[in-house]
């Protein structure tokens, strides 16, 4: 009895003992766990981030390119995330993330101990692979901002608590929307698609306030692995996990049964759109805002020797153009310069999503359907093709030699060490390769050599429209395809304008008080030019000759004859004065031969120029960008037209009067009966020596237009005056341009609207006796006047 009563005793101490020895390991543990949080929430143990970083833990955004229509053109960004605020999301959007995700998200406060537990015991103990893991939305998001890819699942077990910690301290800085707006900005859907803006965008064409409930699902769903749940590659099992999250709304009280059957039962169909910036609305018109917003102050050091007067023309952009440069020349709050690529900033542009889609619509439809056919067809079983039949074959090949030493291939062999017979070996040998054409991509085998010369057969084109009284630039097409010919030909490449010109010559002669219809014999014209050499300009099918004509039927019918016959009566040196004040830049030579010509200009200032005859004589500086928000939704830029007075309005309404004319009736009658539009309208036509540029320039009281078409080379252009000239090559572009432009009333433009002229400049002609108009003005006393 007494044995027996030790042993129950020896046997309560050994329990006593065990279950002390278990809250002393309890208490050992506990202690442990609090001393490693507590390190952890120190920063003692791994990584955590500074209270700062928590306050802003996303701090790169993209910058959006916004139309006046509110399209997005395009972004700005290292890595493609667009902020989007929660009231921005579908409610769809914010059901489908918390019942697939985190059914008791509004009840914890960053650990949900309750699914940890279910996770612990049904994946740890039962390894039921199934069962869901026990991670919070914020614990998810506390991975996406912080935790660096594990290697194994010991280091993925390691990073499990300082993800907890840094999940409570998330809750404790933002609401529980905050935080589903943060999680939903920084998940990466793919195919730069990085945040649900962009996702939405991808995937569905739409923004996250547009979401349909199914397809919100689907984006949800690749969160818990958008590789496996690709929609694009893996449509059936994007769509099974799609029908798993809808399930999950259903059980969670936000779909009905009816609903979710009925959800379930559709198809998936994503409408994917890949973000590339080559691809999109306006690539060329995002690239030189891109350009022009992130210049640095000009240096000269940073041009080269040839590039004297692109120095001096950044240097005035710098002063004077507010755009140029704005993102080094404008502090944020913190003191430093905006970035475009990460601060999220609205640019909020002038053009016009539906006008620009037209304008490359023309443009595509006039070369690549109707002017680069035939040219290939000029062309075909030619030696000399593309280029010229003029030129020889030694000309031609320095043509080509010049090309191949301006390649990236060129210059990498060059770097290796190559000798210029291996480099030119090299090019001679074919290679598969992705060329070019208007039906698309085509796959080929073809020299480098042979790739150059092909890709210089396409004639390319630029055309930009602006609102002539308020300078806002509604189309830029500054190329015909920017992932292969790059170069922007409205604000980057300068050609000779040919007769477009003329309407600057002739506005010379108004100011000094000419009248349209002033006339003169139409005889070939002799003048003397700076060398004290004779000058006389031929003109091509010349009508009339020897017969007393108006100036205003000159510059109807381009006269050539005519124009150098104005010139004689002014000075070259004023005129470029005049050129200067309508906003044509660079170097422009006081020479007789300016009148036809000469000067490279480029469509973007040629635009601008034109403004002045639609606007009374006030030339407007094209504007690119109304306003610039940041990321929080705050103005922090504005840009107003800048403006200046060319011509008096009496001058104005008498260039009016002729440019109409040229439309009705003249070189640009084809606008009338070849494309039916009505409307009133002025405009010119230019056609360069050998044909080598065609141009043409129009404008409404409400819209201004100008088009380029020519070769990459001067030498590259059509035999023929007929298929060269501006009234074929360039033309039809605006053509078909105002035709979809009236078409869509939505943009209101009517041709029902007219030019406000005075009544006293309606008819500039109305008074005059036979005698007046005989008598010609040649004093120029007026213009030097003008121009003190």
């Amino acid at each position: 009895m007494k044995k027996h009563k030790e042993r129950k005793e020896m046997a309560l101490g050994v329990r006593k003992n065990i279950i002390a020895g278990f809250w002393i390991l309890y208490a050992v543990l506990f202690l442990a766990a609090v001393i490693t949080f507590a390190a952890i929430a120190n920063g003692s143990i791994g990584y955590m981030p500074p209270v700062e970083q928590l306050e802003n833990p996303i701090d790169n955004y993209a910058s959006q390119i916004i139309s006046s229509d509110g399209k997005i053109l395009g972004t700005y960004a290292h890595d493609n995330r667009i902020r989007v605020n929660y009231n921005e999301l579908s409610p769809a959007l914010v059901k489908a993330l918390i019942a697939a995700e985190d059914i008791r998200f509004a009840k914890h406060s960053g650990i949900d101990i309750q699914g940890l537990l279910r996770a612990v015991i049904k994946r740890g103990l039962l390894f039921q692979k199934n069962a869901g893991g026990g991670s919070t939305i914020t614990q998810q998001l506390a991975k996406q901002l912080y935790s660096p890819g594990a290697g194994n699942v010991f280091e993925r077990l390691l990073q499990k608590p300082i993800e907890w910690v840094i999940a409570v301290k998330l809750e404790r800085y933002y609401t529980k929307e905050e935080i589903i707006n943060l999680y939903l900005n920084k998940f990466d859907f793919l195919y730069n698609a990085i945040g649900i803006q962009s996702a939405s965008r991808v995937y569905f064409d739409t923004t996250p306030k547009e979401l349909k409930t199914e397809e919100a699902a689907t984006l949800i769903g690749m969160c818990k692995n958008p590789s496996y749940y690709n929609p694009v590659r893996y449509n059936d099992r994007s769509k099974g996990r799609r029908n798993v999250v809808l399930t999950q709304m259903q059980q969670a009280g936000y779909l009905t049964k009816a609903q979710c059957d009925s959800l379930t039962a559709l198809p998936l169909t994503p409408r994917f759109t890949r973000i590339d910036h080559k691809e999109g609305l306006a690539p060329y018109f995002r690239e030189y805002l891109r350009i022009t917003m992130t210049a640095k102050k000009p240096e000269r050091k940073n041009y080269a020797s040839w590039q004297g007067q692109k120095f001096r023309e950044d240097s005035v952009s710098w002063e004077i153009n507010p755009l140029y440069g704005w993102c080094n020349k404008n502090r944020k709050a913190d003191g430093s310069f905006y970035n475009i690529y990460t601060d999220g900033l609205k640019i909020y542009t002038t053009i016009d999503a539906r006008m620009q889609q037209y304008a490359e619509e023309a443009v595509r439809e006039h070369i690549g359907g109707t002017l680069q056919p035939a040219f290939f067809k000029e062309k075909k079983g030619s030696s000399y093709a593309p280029f010229s039949r003029t030129l020889s074959q030694d000309e031609i090949n320095g043509i080509m030699q010049r090309s191949m030493q301006q390649t990236d291939r060129y210059r990498g062999l060059k770097k290796a060490g190559a000798s210029e017979a291996e480099i030119r070996k090299e090019f001679q040998q074919p290679v598969e390769m992705t060329v070019f054409s208007w039906q698309g991509k085509r796959d080929t085998l073809m020299s480098p050599m042979d790739s150059i010369r092909y890709h210089k057969s396409f004639l390319r084109s630029a055309f930009a429209a602006m609102d002539p009284r308020n300078g806002y630039v509604k189309a830029y097409v500054g190329g015909i395809d920017y992932n292969n010919f790059q170069y922007d030909m409205v604000n980057g490449g300068r050609r000779q304008i040919g007769s477009t010109m003329k309407p600057f010559l002739y506005s010379l002669a108004m100011v000094d008080g000419f009248n349209p219809c002033d006339q003169t014999l139409h005889e070939p014209q002799l003048l003397t030019d700076e060398n004290g050499r004779p000058w006389s300009p031929s003109n091509a099918g010349a009508k009339r000759v020897g017969e007393m004509v108006t100036i205003q039927w000159g510059l109807q019918n381009s006269s050539n004859w005519v124009t150098a016959y104005l010139m004689k009566q002014l000075s070259p040196y004023i005129l470029v004065n005049l050129l200067h004040s309508f906003g044509l830049k660079g170097q422009i030579d006081p020479v007789v031969s300016l009148a036809l010509g000469t000067p490279d200009i480029s469509v973007g200032e040629m635009v601008g120029a034109y403004s002045v005859f639609a606007n009374k004589g006030i030339r407007v500086e094209p504007v690119y960008v109304i306003h610039i928000e940041d990321s929080f939704g705050n103005t922090v830029a504005s840009f107003t037209p800048q403006m200046r007075d060319v011509l008096t309005e009496e001058a104005t309404c008498k260039m009016l009067y002729m440019l109409r004319s040229v439309m009705d009736g003249g070189t640009g009658s084809r606008i009338r009966y070849r494309y039916g539009l009505r409307g009133p309208m002025g405009g010119k036509t230019g056609t360069t020596q050998n044909h080598s540029d065609g141009w043409f320039m129009a404008f409404t009281p409400s819209l201004v237009g100008g088009c380029w078409v020519g070769g990459e080379e001067r030498s590259i252009h059509f035999n023929t005056m007929s298929e060269g000239q501006g009234a074929s090559m360039a033309l039809p572009i605006y053509g078909l341009f105002m035709q979809k432009v009236y078409a869509d009333q939505t943009l209101g433009y009517s041709e029902t609207e007219d030019f406000d002229v005075p009544p006293q400049y309606a008819n500039p002609c109305k008074g005059h006796t036979e005698q007046e108009l005989l008598n010609i003005p040649t004093d120029v006393g007026g213009i030097d006047k003008m121009f003190e």
